[in-house]
């Protein structure tokens, strides 16, 4: 992985700590081609991977970067899913089949139908989880997806209800179906690594919230700093500045302190504060520790 990721909260109205800035750029990107500048920003500061959800508009991009391949012939893209509030729209307005139908892929619609049927008729978690990944990986055809994440509110939900198995089915598909590396997003990192070393999952990608504050890190500091240190597992640090908490400085200084996190996501508005923070990451990873 790259070692620094550019991700997507700011163009779609999540910002963790402020309901007012959140929707500030909710407006500022309702046009698909302010995201695309923000994004060209970003390459231009050396960032080629962008690590995002599936909301709708991701397809808008998606289209855009196969259009023009040629401008980016080393950009990639990581998947975030399911998105879980475009699900639950659609459930809300068409009901579970419907909202099922509605987002499977054209090819074979048929046959995913009458499988979804089956999985809903028999509680099939496993299955529903299945074609859910696959009718969201249709607006990423023909680019790279090198790595694929479960989000957290999924992979949360499976570790509350204790459905240990749809995690290791979840690997199993994204490598087998994809040729891809399965990532888990979490804001619970040492028990979901307890989890998926009872799986027998070697090594997995893991993205949580990593920062001096511990905001949303469930477990506290200490625990996600003795398994960074500790647990075999390639970290992903997202959240490092606590949506704005913690200044850019101390905040990166922080992460880059930690021994063994692979890659740094960020998502930022601006050119200047893009070019910032991926200094900070280049200029403190190199520090002495």
């Amino acid at each position: 992985m790259d070692r620094v990721l550019f991700g997507d909260n700011q163009f779609f109205g999540v910002n963790h700590m402020s309901e007012e800035k959140a929707r500030a750029q909710a407006m500022r990107f309702q046009d698909t081609s302010a995201i695309i500048k923000v994004l060209d920003a970003a390459y231009q500061e050396g960032i080629r991977t962008f690590m995002c959800t599936t909301h709708d508009r991701v397809g808008e991009i998606c289209d855009y970067f196969r259009t023009h391949r040629d401008r980016y012939p080393d950009y990639a893209f990581y998947p975030c899913m399911p998105y879980a509030h475009k699900y639950a729209n659609a459930v809300t307005e068409y009901g579970m089949l419907e909202a099922l139908k509605k987002f499977l892929p054209e090819e074979g619609s048929l046959g995913a139908m009458l499988k979804g049927g089956m999985a809903l008729a028999n509680k099939d978690v496993e299955k529903i989880l299945q074609l859910l990944v696959d009718a969201e990986m249709k607006m990423f055809r023909g680019l790279p997806t090198p790595v694929i994440f479960l989000q957290n509110v999924i992979t949360d939900l499976f570790l509350g209800l204790n459905l240990k198995p749809v995690l290791r089915m979840f690997h199993d598909h994204v490598r087998n179906a994809y040729g891809a590396e399965p990532g888990y997003i979490t804001m619970n990192l040492p028990r979901l690594l307890d989890v998926l070393d009872e799986l027998g999952i070697e090594n997995p990608i893991v993205c949580a919230n990593i920062n001096k504050i511990g905001f949303r890190m469930c477990g506290g500091i200490p625990a996600y700093e003795q398994a960074i240190a500790q647990r075999r597992f390639r970290p992903v640090a997202m959240s490092v500045l606590a949506s704005g908490a913690i200044a850019p400085r101390e905040a990166i200084d922080y992460v880059c302190r930690q021994p063994r996190i692979e890659s740094i996501v960020f998502g930022a508005s601006s050119h200047a504060n893009i070019r910032h923070t991926k200094q900070l990451i280049d200029e403190l990873s190199l520090a002495p520790q």
